[in-house]
């Protein structure tokens, strides 16, 4: 049923009494309206929720629910986690009905909803999978691989979503059962173990700020806390690093293991920490993320370096041909940053989200908004095999066996808005930069923006003051690290003074104006979107004697399809004091600027060629570089046209 008018609500929202730094805009007060995100919005409510839709019924996910709720018979189809997926696509539902009401997606998402309340047990038990191929005595038997928890906690946020975001309480009214089974099954006093993969640690915390019942934050932290400390999933391979249960959270020093539950775990204990304001908490998430900024992310934001266990890798292990980098996890990674910034207000999350969108999440994703990469590798060689289902071999594809991907990413579009602005008592802070509305505030207490940007094409921010307090009020803009020094700030006309790009702190940095503010103020923000080289750590010797090329907060790559007769990417050399040229916009990628590079096309000897590791210093191992000119796009961009060798990575001329 109906019961709230449908306004865009953020997917995280602290409660009053929260220890935060910021928190999100209200609902209906975040609104992209164009521009680069909004498009790629557009396509996924227009094609991909639609075509998601019908990807849940063909892959049997849909039919699962239908026949454990008796409507249909048969056979269970797919992963034992298939519910997940449906669950997320309900969740980018709901946020689209609230940022626009849709008959069509609604009366979808009610047909879902039914037929997930329809295959709830008696007892609150819902898992269709589970329930057509074991007993009832098996549930919880395998809590390493089963994922009962798992899928609760999207099932949650979604309930959670369609509450909040579109009005909708018969889902959330499922998640209720659940959570009063889930008490009956697990806590101080009963079972004492947790789902071999994390997010129903998110989950319930959100479902707590909904619904105010203390029980759930009591669960919430029961889950957080009995993860390690004693040995978890003992005997099962790869161990238990590998279920973020090595040592409790509160110890841990690095992320280990599979990626997506690494990630989603610390997402979930830093709402931890935010609801209980813990302090050591916090600082112990703030840790774990630099060092994994630091020792464990490409330089595109992906995270997990091996295929084995999807799992990430030691520090500085990031192979390019072999990363995994996969989509969910960049998602992940978004989430726990979010929440981060929520917590602290350090620009460095906001950043953070800025690399991790354009560079890791928007990858796995077609122009077209329909086709998707589970795996984001940095480098496709000539000849590859595309082996495995997952391989970027394969270029993107409609779904996968495991599609947790797909929906994962529709529900980000669909919640986007949220991520760019945040709010504090005496203002608006302004962390990404999209064509839209910001809002903070009621009556004459409001504070309202409108942006219009080419961002990340261009680099001037235009800020409009639609409303105003007649009191001061603060607007709070982002200067990313990348822009430092070169980056210009004016408000009605007068330049403001930025900080010091000399400070101490290399990393991105806040501009704040405060003023009494009035209807139709104009504040431009002109940042430097110079394209520029980037190197490498020296501990990572997949990259090492190798640069990357940016643009503004753009990472790009070379693919075959744009070097005219220079030969493959595999053979290209740069030149590292050449000029990074912008070239013509390619419609065919949307309006995407290419940058032209100097350089070489390298060919080996004869000999090298025959057996490639020649003498050093031989002339076997001589080499002939022929200029030529390569012609880099971004690499969010690339396999749109045709899937052919693509590389971020470019070996420096000098030998």
């Amino acid at each position: 049923m109906t019961t709230a008018p449908t306004a865009l609500a953020a997917p995280a929202i602290p409660t009053a009494h929260a220890s935060v730094a910021r928190r999100p805009l209200a609902p209906g007060d975040a609104r992209i309206t164009g521009g680069f995100w909004h498009t790629r919005q557009q396509r996924n409510r227009a094609e991909a929720l639609r075509a998601g839709y019908e990807q849940l019924e063909d892959s049997g996910t849909f039919r699962n629910f239908r026949i454990v709720g008796g409507a249909e018979q048969g056979e269970a189809s797919g992963m034992i986690f298939q519910d997940s997926d449906a669950y997320k696509w309900l969740e980018a539902v709901a946020f689209e009905l609230g940022r626009q009401e849709d008959p069509d997606l609604r009366a979808m998402a009610r047909e879902a909803t039914a037929m997930i309340a329809a295959a709830q047990q008696s007892d609150g038990y819902l898992n269709s999978v589970h329930t057509l191929r074991h007993s009832p005595e098996d549930r919880y038997s395998s809590m390493a691989w089963n994922h009962e928890l798992y899928c609760y906690g999207h099932l949650i946020q979604a309930a959670v979503a369609l509450s909040r975001s579109a009005g909708d309480d018969e889902l959330l009214a499922v998640a209720l059962r659940i959570v009063d089974h889930l008490r009956t099954v697990f806590g101080p006093t009963a079972r004492h173990s947790t789902c071999g993969h994390p997010v129903i640690e998110m989950a319930l915390i959100e479902l707590y700020r909904l619904t105010g019942r203390d029980e759930i934050l009591e669960l919430a932290r029961f889950l957080l806390d009995v993860r390690g400390g004693e040995e978890r999933f003992p005997g099962v391979a790869p161990g238990p690093e590998y279920f973020s249960a090595g040592v409790p959270v509160r110890e841990a020093r690095s992320v280990e293991g599979h990626a997506v539950r690494a990630l989603y775990l610390f997402a979930g204990a830093t709402d931890q920490a935010i609801e209980d304001g813990d302090a050591e908490l916090l600082a112990r998430a703030e840790s774990v993320f630099a060092d994994l900024m630091a020792t464990k992310t490409y330089v595109t934001g992906g995270m997990g370096a091996r295929w084995d266990w999807e799992a990430f890798g030691d520090p500085f292990e990031m192979t390019t041909d072999r990363g995994y980098a996969e989509t969910c996890a960049a998602i992940g990674a978004i989430q726990w940053a979010w929440r981060l910034l929520l917590a602290t207000g350090k620009a460095q999350y906001a950043e953070a989200i800025e690399r991790l969108l354009f560079n890791a999440f928007l990858p796995g994703v077609s122009l077209a908004g329909t086709e998707f990469f589970y795996v984001n590798s940095l480098q496709l060689r000539e000849g590859a095999k595309a082996d495995q289902g997952r391989s970027i071999a394969h270029g993107r594809r409609a779904w996968f066996d495991c599609a947790c991907c797909p929906p994962n990413i529709m529900r980000t579009f669909a919640s986007l808005d949220h991520l760019a602005a945040t709010t504090t008592p005496d203002g608006l802070q302004l962390h990404q930069y999209a064509t839209g509305t910001w809002s903070t505030g009621e009556g004459p207490d409001r504070l309202r923006v409108s942006v219009a940007t080419e961002y990340p094409t261009d680099g001037l921010v235009r800020i409009t003051i639609e409303e105003a307090p007649a009191e001061v009020r603060a607007l709070t803009l982002r200067i990313p690290a990348w822009s430092r020094g070169g980056a210009q700030l004016t408000h009605r006309g007068a330049e403001v003074p930025l900080p010091s790009a000399e400070a101490d702190a290399p990393g991105p940095t806040s501009a704040e104006i405060r003023t009494t503010f009035q209807a139709g103020d104009v504040i431009e923000l002109r940042l430097d979107v110079a394209a520029r080289f980037v190197g490498a750590h020296h501990r990572l010797d997949a990259s090492r004697g190798a640069v990357a090329l940016e643009r503004g907060p753009l990472v790009y790559a070379l693919e075959d399809e744009d070097q005219d007769g220079f030969g493959h990417v595999d053979d290209a050399a740069v030149d590292p004091g050449a000029a990074l040229v912008p070239g013509a916009a390619i419609p065919a990628l949307d309006g995407a600027v290419p940058l032209a590079v100097s350089g070489s096309a390298v060919t080996v000897s004869p000999a090298a060629a025959a057996w490639p590791y020649p003498i050093h210093g031989s002339a076997d191992a001589e080499v002939t570089r022929t200029p030529a000119t390569w012609s880099a796009i971004p690499y969010y961009a690339w396999a749109n046209r045709s899937v052919g060798p693509m590389r971020v990575w470019l070996p420096l001329e000098a030998d």
